[in-house]
């Protein structure tokens, strides 16, 4: 993610092991429930809090949004810790996501930014 062809082979290039899982994290959080037409129970459910004001119970809304998801979509991860940040003026949530690969044990952390469409601080 995104698709890459390798130059000298023409073939396509995969993600490796934890690379591929740090994709998936991408994916989940990044679709909206029922946005796929043979899977509407995949994606994340975030974006039902879009028009949400920024408060510490939206925050809290959307670290327990996304702990479902990736514990319904993403088996090979254990979600450590999920924090939420307002930036720039509210308007932007930072979800800062520690994650431990199951079959490495190495830790990782993924912030991904959540747009508030109107928000105040």
């Amino acid at each position: 993610f995104p698709l890459q062809v390798d130059e000298v082979s023409g073939s396509f290039n995969s993600a490796q092991y934890e690379e591929s899982v740090r994709q998936s994290i991408w994916i989940i959080l990044g679709t909206a429930k029922g946005e796929r037409l043979m899977r509407p129970d995949f994606g994340c459910g975030i974006y039902e809090l879009i028009f949400e004001i920024n408060s510490s119970a939206t925050a809290g809304k959307v670290a327990q949004a996304i702990r479902q998801a990736l514990l319904l979509f993403e088996p090979r991860i254990d979600v450590l810790d999920i924090q939420v940040q307002a930036t720039d003026g509210g308007a932007v949530l930072l979800i800062n996501i520690d994650y431990e690969v199951r079959a490495t044990n190495n830790a990782f952390n993924l912030v991904y930014p959540f747009y508030l469409e109107r928000s105040t601080a």
